[in-house]
């Protein structure tokens, strides 16, 4: 009898309409297309308008993905949304999804782990799967961070989009699948990147409206540096554990935090440019949509192929990171 693993059966995604380029930018806060461009890689992002929500990109990407792996909600036993903007404290995004899709008898839960969400959404749902506990998970990393951002703050307004992407997971036989995953935080890098406002430490009052406290902030230059090596060393080692080299991975999907983070962590890794996705210029910075977006894209387009081994890694606010090889 063939070993099973947890495998991707179907993605989908999804994103507002409305776009904010870098000349709207440009009108807003002080800063410039060449400014933005230089230091992110960032030409546009797609901003929700003010009636939108989170729940609503995530439900079009679920129901996407559904299609596409030729299951109906019903078949699905766990939903696990992966997001830093929930559509409200309670109940949860992914509770929210499950009513909207009609998933009965399925589960919903929010993982809160910043960028790197969906790598931590695969990584749950993969020991469930192979060790038979469900059938069927949806793991769905959605965003709004449009409305998070401070439009005074030029160091973030011009980063972060919205969005969401989803994958069906289900049982395939080895040697498809999820082959290694792994994910890791460290609490000490706390303010790197945070909104303090609005949890029990700092509740929501119109003082910190006033202060922004809910806003994100970022130092930058410093989660730089962790981030790129958090990412690839995780990523190496992941490639070890599952018996590959770089040079065996058709293609490495990175979260899309930053051009330059990308491409530093591609040059740590050893790994071509050709073999790295990027789609950051027009989307920005979704967080933890970015890579089940930029995932969806690459199989629509063909860049991945059935039997590719492909390379996940991300790192997020917390500070969080992870990294999954999967073969297709």
């Amino acid at each position: 009898m063939s070993e099973i693993n947890a495998g991707i059966l179907g993605m989908g995604h999804a994103y507002p309409d409305g776009v904010l380029t870098n000349a709207d930018l440009e009108k807003i806060v002080e800063t410039s297309d060449e400014w933005i461009t230089s230091r992110t890689g960032i030409k546009q992002r797609h901003k929700a308008k003010e009636n939108e929500y989170t729940s609503m990109f995530g439900t079009a990407a679920a129901k996407q993905a559904l299609e596409r792996a030729g299951l109906e909600p019903t078949d699905i036993d766990i939903i696990v949304c992966a997001t830093t903007t929930p559509d409200q404290i309670m109940p949860s995004t992914g509770a929210l999804i499950q009513a909207q899709i009609g998933a009965t008898n399925a589960a919903g839960m929010d993982i809160f782990a910043a960028c790197s969400g969906f790598i931590y959404g695969l990584t749950m749902v993969e020991s469930m799967i192979r060790t038979g506990q469900i059938k069927y998970a949806l793991v769905i990393g959605a965003e709004v961070l449009t409305k998070y951002v401070d439009y005074t703050d030029r160091g973030t307004c011009v980063i972060f989009g919205d969005g969401a992407g989803a994958a069906v997971v289900g049982p395939v036989e080895a040697p498809k699948g999820i082959l290694a995953t792994k994910i890791r935080s460290d609490g000490r890098y706390e303010e790197q990147l945070y909104a303090p406002g609005g949890g029990t430490k700092m509740g929501t009052t119109h003082q910190t409206i006033d202060d922004g406290q809910h806003f994100f902030k970022m130092k930058g230059n410093e989660l730089f540096k962790v981030a790129v090596r958090s990412m690839a060393e995780i990523s190496a080692e992941m490639l070890a554990k599952a018996g590959y080299t770089v040079d065996d991975v058709a293609i490495v999907i990175p979260h899309q935090a930053n051009q330059r983070i990308t491409d530093a962590v591609a040059s740590r890794l050893g790994v071509p440019d050709e073999k790295v996705y990027s789609n950051i210029a027009e989307l920005g910075n979704t967080s933890s949509a970015s890579i089940p977006i930029a995932m969806d894209e690459c199989i629509q387009s063909g860049r991945i192929k059935e039997g590719d081994l492909v390379l996940l890694t991300a790192f997020g606010g917390g500070v969080t990171w992870g990294a999954t090889v999967i073969r297709f």
